[in-house]
C-alpha cells in the first residue's frame, strides 16, 4: 500500500495524482497507450484542474474539450470519433448536462470505457490530498477482500453491526453482493464514478433487521457530510429507522424530509467500504466520494435502484448514506471487520 501525501504543494498533489489516476487506467480499466481516449473537464475548481492536468500528462494523445468553452456539438462529435473500448474521462466541478443525452449510460451503450469524477467542488482544498490519495488502485488488496467479503455475505444468515453499547442485527438471507472494486471483468459496462471501493447488499427481506447503531456521520440536505463530534444512536425495528433520541438537529430535518415524502424511514443499504484512505477521521466533504470510507456505511430512505422490491417503487428518490461508528462486524459469529480494518 503506498503511503498517503504529507504535503499539500501543487507539485506534490499532481504527482500522487498521475501516479494513482495512470494505475487506475491501466490496472482497474485495462487501458492501453494505442486505444483511443476523451477527457471532458472544467476549470471550477482547483481539484478539477488538478485532475484535469495529471489525465493530460498520462493521456497525452487523449482529446481534451473544456466543457464550457465547447457546444454540444463538439462533444458529441469527439464522442462519435471514439472507438468501442475507447476511454471517456469526465472531470465535473458539478455534473455535466447535455440535454437529453444521458452521459453514463450512452457511453456504456458504445461499449466505451468511462471514468467520471463528479462533484468536485464539494471537496474542501484542505481535503484534496485525501481524494487523490483514495484514487491509489491496490489490486491485490481490493481483488481479495472484496471478493472474500462478497462470498461471506452472499451465503450469511445473520450479521451483526456493534458498536459500543449497542448492536444491530441483521437477519439474512442477503441479496446478491455487488463488488465495486476495480474489476470489470465478465461485466459488461466497464469503469464508473471514482474513488471506488465498496461491497454493498441488503437482506432479502428488509424488515429482519432490529437493534440500535450508532452512527458518526451522515449525508446533509446539500449532500455534504456532516460529520458529529459524539456518535449518535439510531433505534430500528423491522426495518424501520424509529428512533434516534440524542442525533442533532440537522440528521432531524434530514429524518423530516424523508418522513414528509415517504411516511415510514427505511434502512436499505447495508455497504462496506473499502478504501483505506478515507476513515472515520480523515474524510472528504463530498458524499459520494466518502460513501467508500474503510468501514460500514447504510442509507435511509426508500431508494436502492439495484435492488428492486414489491412496494418500493421507482417514484421514491430518498437514499440517504449515513456512517456506522462500528467496533467489529461479525458473519455468522465470525469477524470481518474488527480494530479499523477488514480482517478477512
Amino acid at each position: 500500500m503506498k503511503g498517503f501525501i504529507s504535503g499539500m504543494d501543487h507539485i506534490s498533489l499532481l504527482d500522487a495524482a498521475q501516479a494513482n489516476l495512470r494505475d487506475s487506467i491501466t490496472l482497474a480499466l485495462g487501458h492501453t497507450p494505442d486505444q483511443g481516449a476523451l477527457l471532458v473537464y472544467d476549470e471550477r475548481s482547483s481539484l478539477a484542474r488538478l485532475l484535469a492536468e495529471g489525465y493530460r500528462a498520462i493521456l497525452p494523445n487523449a482529446a481534451a474539450i473544456n466543457f464550457d468553452q465547447a457546444t454540444p456539438e463538439e462533444i458529441l462529435k469527439a464522442v462519435n470519433a471514439l472507438a468501442p473500448k475507447d476511454l471517456v474521462v469526465f472531470v465535473q466541478s458539478t455534473r455535466f448536462r447535455l440535454n437529453e443525452f444521458r452521459f453514463r449510460i450512452e457511453l456504456f451503450n458504445r461499449n466505451l470505457k468511462v471514468i467520471e469524477h463528479p462533484h468536485l467542488a464539494r471537496i474542501r482544498e484542505e481535503e484534496s490530498a485525501t481524494y487523490i490519495d483514495a484514487l491509489a488502485y491496490d489490486p491485490a488488496y481490493y481483488r481479495t477482500v472484496g471478493p472474500a467479503l462478497k462470498e461471506r455475505l452472499d451465503r450469511a444468515r445473520r450479521v451483526h453491526l456493534i458498536c459500543e453499547g449497542t448492536e444491530l442485527i441483521y437477519d439474512g438471507p442477503f441479496e446478491d453482493a455487488k463488488l465495486n472494486i476495480g474489476d470489470y471483468s465478465g461485466l459488461k459496462n466497464i469503469g464508473g464514478q471514482f474513488p471506488i471501493g465498496e461491497v454493498f447488499t441488503e437482506p432479502k427481506e428488509i424488515r429482519r433487521v432490529n437493534g440500535t447503531i450508532k452512527l458518526f456521520a451522515f449525508g446533509d440536505t446539500d449532500f455534504s457530510v456532516n460529520a458529529t463530534e459524539r456518535p449518535f444512536s439510531a433505534g430500528i425495528e423491522e426495518g424501520r429507522l424509529v428512533a434516534a433520541p440524542d442525533a442533532p438537529g440537522a440528521f432531524r430535518v434530514v429524518l423530516e424530509q424523508i418522513r414528509a415524502e415517504e411516511g415510514t424511514i427505511w434502512l436499505r443499504e447495508l455497504g462496506f467500504g473499502l478504501n483505506r484512505a478515507l476513515t472515520r477521521e480523515r474524510r472528504v466533504s463530498d458524499i459520494g466520494a466518502y460513501e467508500r470510507m474503510l468501514g460500514v456505511h447504510l442509507s435511509l430512505g426508500a431508494k436502492h435502484a439495484m435492488y428492486t422490491k414489491p412496494g418500493f417503487p421507482k417514484k421514491h428518490r430518498f437514499h440517504v448514506d449515513v456512517f456506522a461508528a462500528v467496533e467489529r462486524v461479525d458473519v455468522d459469529g465470525e469477524a470481518v471487520f474488527q480494530d479499523k480494518g477488514f480482517t478477512i
